[in-house]
């Protein structure tokens, strides 16, 4: 049977019935080898998958990352083994390699990452997957202009999350007509049952209500669900839900709809008995071969994008750099037609709006959900569709932490760029101050964090982050600044600027955006009274230039000075501190905001908390005395 047809025949049903028992069972295997896992969660949602993956997605078995296939996302990413065995019937993946679920050298982990090639993003930290899944559903829909539809199975639990309300009401915003969230309704959460227990009309009222399509559904029923899904594909502007009421443990005697059983594999004397149960249900041992996809969407390539022309800023220009950031943004819209942009109601202050009046159709307005705008990025740039920028306030990016340290777990590429940053935003006071940002992108594996102190740089900060591995972080501002370098300049990642610089300088200084300039201006001051300093600006603060820092500390006599407008505690004060720590003639003296800022002018809120000019002066003569 095709899934064109609403009714599968007699031998199909029987056919996903049995494959439904048999994911069961190399889900109570895996679990039970590794003495540890999911398999009342799997068993709740063996039909489902089943369905899914021999009757209603349609892919390439032996290509999981081709561009044409379906999406699946698991975001109740912890009945991950389920996943494992589903691709083990397509035949990814060998039954011994399922035993090896969990062991330190597989790649079959406790919850699904992208170390596989069929998973496109890391789920696990519960109500993300949703987010991703509108991700590659508008990706698909409205870029890719291509038939793959999306399709993401929801634990019940997860559904307390707030991320997932956020993703409901883009999805249907949006009209992703593409996109069918599976939510597994089998009334148990962690710890106890979930809110709603079995309540399957709330879930069914709470989503039509937030402008889904949505079908209630027995969830080991395999004809409802078959029915359901063909149901799905023939709806037009509106994504779909399917609430499926199952049971957690379904098929496990005395496990299943019993409380105290989430995480815990059978225990190892049951194990055989239960297998053999469900074995004895299985009528035949034939497999279904899905469909192949459509080939529709376009070939691209987002590798070596370049700037089709040189910063166009004269040195003494005042240009904040959040400004330079949109329109270097809109420039390399015009330099790749997959660059794409995210924001989340803040684009006339972020002047992501300068890429949005140049490429409408490239630009996504994410309105106020931070959370989710991330995880709708982490699926735009899943199977390299996409080069994706996300901006807002940097101090709302903490609130999307959870999402970008996934983010990095799913080995994605997208840059997060967060204006309106620090004590110079002035008169807004503390709740829109980012002080603690740098910390946050300093502490996730292989971000790279540009702190750009002028437009030129911050040009080139915005092409290097398109072309670079791993996610980025661009800190913007809306002081306006000298331009400082010349538009031939060049800049790496990793690489610092030595920008003022004499034979007789006494104190190295590093500054870094507007404090950059605090130091400049120091420095002039300093000199007037004969004495001279060395100033860097860093331009990544990870990777930091540790060479470039370490041998102008030691031609300054181990004297450093760093000043930043962000928290002491893991900014640029700290990563000096580090870099230096294993040479023994260094002291550093670090000037940061210290304690919970206020409204003010930027100049008197600089100089009241401690960054400014004045006390950079005071430091560098505090440093020279001692």
């Amino acid at each position: 049977a095709v899934a064109d047809d609403p009714k599968p025949d007699a031998d199909t049903v029987q056919v996903l019935r049995d494959l439904a028992n048999r994911l069961r069972i190399h889900s109570i295997r895996a679990t039970c080898a590794s003495s540890s896992g999911h398999p009342t969660s799997c068993c709740s949602a063996a039909e489902i998958m089943s369905v899914l993956f021999f009757h209603t997605m349609r892919y390439k078995q032996a290509e999981p990352e081709h561009p044409d296939n379906d999406r699946f996302v698991l975001s109740k990413g912890h009945a991950a083994p389920i996943l494992y065995a589903a691709w083990a019937e397509v035949g990814d993946i060998s039954e011994a390699d399922l035993l090896s679920l969990r062991k330190i050298h597989s790649d079959l982990e406790g919850h699904p990452t992208p170390r596989l090639a069929f998973v496109d993003v890391a789920t696990g930290s519960l109500g993300q997957g949703l987010g991703a899944a509108c991700g590659m559903a508008y990706t698909g829909k409205y870029f890719d202009k291509a038939s793959y539809r999306v399709f993401c199975l929801l634990g019940d639990g997860e559904s307390s999350e707030g991320s997932i309300w956020e993703a409901l009401a883009f999805a249907s915003h949006y009209s992703l007509d593409n996109l069918v969230a599976v939510f597994d309704v089998n009334r148990l959460g962690q710890s106890g049952p979930t809110p709603l227990e079995h309540c399957t009309d709330m879930y069914q009222k709470r989503c039509e209500a937030f402008g889904w399509t949505t079908y209630l559904v027995d969830g080991h029923d395999v004809e409802a669900l078959c029915h359901a899904f063909w149901q799905a594909a023939r709806v037009k502007n509106k994504p779909t839900a399917i609430v499926s009421k199952t049971f957690k443990g379904r098929g496990i005697p005395n496990v299943e709809d019993a409380e105290n059983w989430h995480g815990k594999p059978m225990p190892k004397e049951r194990a055989d008995a239960i297998i053999k149960l469900i074995e004895s249900q299985i009528q035949t041992n034939r497999n279904l071969t899905p469909r192949p996809p459509v080939e529709d969407s376009p070939r691209i390539s987002i590798k070596n994008i370049k700037m089709a022309s040189l910063p166009a800023y004269k040195v003494g220009d005042k240009v904040a750099t959040d400004r330079a950031y949109g329109s270097a943004l809109a420039k390399l819209g015009h330099a790749n037609k997959r660059v794409i942009v995210l924001d989340g109601d803040a684009k006339n202050a972020t002047f992501s709006e300068m890429f949005k009046k140049e490429h409408p159709e490239r630009f996504i307005e994410c309105f106020m959900a931070e959370q989710n705008m991330v995880s709708v990025a982490l699926g735009c740039a899943t199977r390299d569709r996409t080069v994706a920028f996300v901006s807002t306030f940097a101090a709302y990016l903490t609130r999307a932490f959870d999402h970008i340290r996934m983010g990095a777990i799913s080995q994605t590429n997208i840059n997060l760029v967060g204006s309106y940053c620090g004590l110079s935003i002035g008169e807004d006071g503390p709740s829109q101050m980012a002080l603690e940002d740098l910390a946050m992108f300093r502490s996730i594996p292989n971000c790279t964090v540009f702190y750009p102190s002028d437009a030129v740089s911050t040009e080139h900060a915005v092409c290097l982050a398109a072309n670079a591995k791993g996610m980025c972080f661009i800190r913007t501002g809306p002081p306006e600044i000298a331009v400082i370098y010349t538009p031939e300049e060049h800049f790496e990642i990793g690489q610092a600027k030595v920008i003022r610089h004499s034979a007789n300088d006494k104190v190295t200084v590093i500054g870094a955006g507007v404090t950059l300039h605090e130091a400049l201006a120091a420095a002039d001051r300093l000199s007037e009274q004969d004495i001279s300093i060395r100033v860097i600006d860093p331009f990544t603060i990870k990777p930091l230039d540790a060479a470039t820092i370490i041998s102008n500390a030691k031609a300054t006599g181990g004297r450093v000075i760093t000043v930043e407008d962000h928290y002491r505690e893991g900014g640029i004060g700290e990563a000096v501190c580090a870099a230096v720590s294993g040479e023994p003639d260094i002291l550093v003296h670090q000037l940061a905001v210290s304690g919970v800022p206020r409204s003010g002018k930027p100049c008197e809120l600089l100089d009241m908390f401690g960054i400014s000019a004045r006390h950079i002066i005071a430091a560098v003569k505090h440093t020279l005395m001692n």
